[in-house]
């Protein structure tokens, strides 16, 4: 198989699952007073450490989680609680059109429970959160704004966002800023300092550790409401028996990830830039969505409409010939709908759902490309063929 959805995730690398492996075999609680509790205690503040190290944070501002999902939870419904529990004005919960669903699900969660009232920021036709956007949203009314959340860089289409500007922001009106960094941390260079953001979700298996761990950094002194209760664990913020195991292996996946950036990021520009050029001379038509290639994109996204087609069967099709691609996140696979990110650039819908994601990681080589390129003509003219008959026989 040709694998090309790194942004679902991406394997594991050799030292995460050594780390990992090693982690198993007579691992205790972090959390007991014994001998061998202290052992694993240890293993995770070395782990906490070395993540803070290289996030350009302090290590009390990590906090793990089980994955990025929680993060985003912890984060946007802990941030509103504590905030609505001074001030039950501040009801308000801005947050960019293009987030990812744990984000976006989250605050509409809050909107429909718990009395919040969800205003989207609009994009670009790139994707892109301008300031000016977001000034304005804020200005509406800035007393009632509960906090603000603008991922670092998009999911779909790879649109890396202004964050530290939009921090600077939210801080002049005193609301807290939350970014969700998975797809961005370990393809740019991810500063918790730098960022401004007062809390940053991060994910183990976009880098390259396992599945289940992740972690929220949290600015110290922000006040965030737990929705998880029990033994007090992470600064009595997130509860719960640490995953010493997947804490290791994520520390040690993101050593490498980060001493491994600055070739990698070139490396994946290149090969990117590639699949796109020949897969637009194969097809023509094709349209590539979000910012140019150069500083505004991750270097491992290149998102593609096909008109006249459907992306499930332009992925369905692609995975007969042994290629693995997406039609979007995959948090939203198997839903049959059209990207929300789309559609808040102006895509118009038809279009929308005629779009795939290849997305490269440390595994991705030129034979990958190479793959896609051999087999994505035959693909979209099958693909296109389909669509006409299946409109034809809508309209009989």
């Amino acid at each position: 198989m040709t694998y090309l959805d790194h942004a679902a995730t991406t394997p594991m690398r050799p030292e995460a699952v050594e780390a990992f492996t090693a982690a198993l075999t007579g691992t205790r609680n972090a959390s007991s007073l014994h001998a061998g509790g202290r052992r694993a205690r240890r293993l995770v503040e070395e782990s906490r450490e070395s993540l803070a190290e290289v996030l350009g944070a302090r290590p009390s501002d990590v906090i793990f989680t089980g994955g990025g999902t929680e993060s985003d939870n912890l984060a946007v419904k802990g941030l509103f609680w504590s905030r609505r529990a001074v001030d039950p004005q501040r009801r308000r919960v801005l947050v960019s059109a293009v987030e990812h669903p744990a984000v976006l699900d989250t605050a509409s969660w809050l909107a429909r429970q718990q009395g919040a009232v969800l205003e989207t920021i609009p994009v670009d036709g790139t994707g892109l959160v301008h300031p000016e956007a977001l000034r304005a949203a804020v200005q509406a009314d800035p007393s009632s704004v509960a906090l603000i959340s603008v991922m670092w860089a998009n999911s779909e289409v790879g649109t890396i966002q202004p964050v530290a500007e939009l921090a600077s922001i939210a801080h002049n009106y005193g609301i807290p800023f939350h970014t969700d960094a998975v797809q961005a941390f370990g393809q740019v260079e991810t500063s918790f300092a730098a960022s401004a953001a007062d809390a940053l979700t991060i994910s183990a298996h976009k880098i390259g550790g396992p599945v289940g761990v992740g972690a929220l950094l949290l600015r110290r002194g922000l006040e965030l409401e737990p929705h998880l209760h029990g033994g007090g664990q992470e600064r009595d913020v997130r509860s719960g028996t640490l995953n010493t195991p997947g804490v290791a292996a994520f520390a040690a996946a993101a050593r490498v990830a980060t001493a491994e950036l600055p070739a990698e990021r070139l490396r994946l520009t290149d090969l990117r830039d590639d699949l796109v050029r020949r897969v637009l001379a194969q097809v023509p038509g094709a349209v590539l969505n979000g910012a140019p290639s150069g500083a505004g994109r991750l270097p491992g996204n290149a998102h593609l409409t096909f008109p006249g087609c459907e992306g499930d069967s332009l992925l369905m099709l692609l995975d007969a010939h042994g290629v693995e691609c997406s039609t979007g996140s995959a948090c939203s696979a198997g839903i049959a709908r059209p990207s929300h990110v789309l559609l808040a650039m102006g895509v118009e819908e038809a279009h929308a759902r005629g779009s795939l994601r290849f997305s490269l990681g440390h595994g991705s080589v030129a034979a990958d490309v190479d793959a896609l390129v051999a087999v994505i003509g035959q693909v979209v003219e099958r693909a296109g063929r389909a669509g006409e008959l299946a409109g034809l026989i809508s309209r009989a």
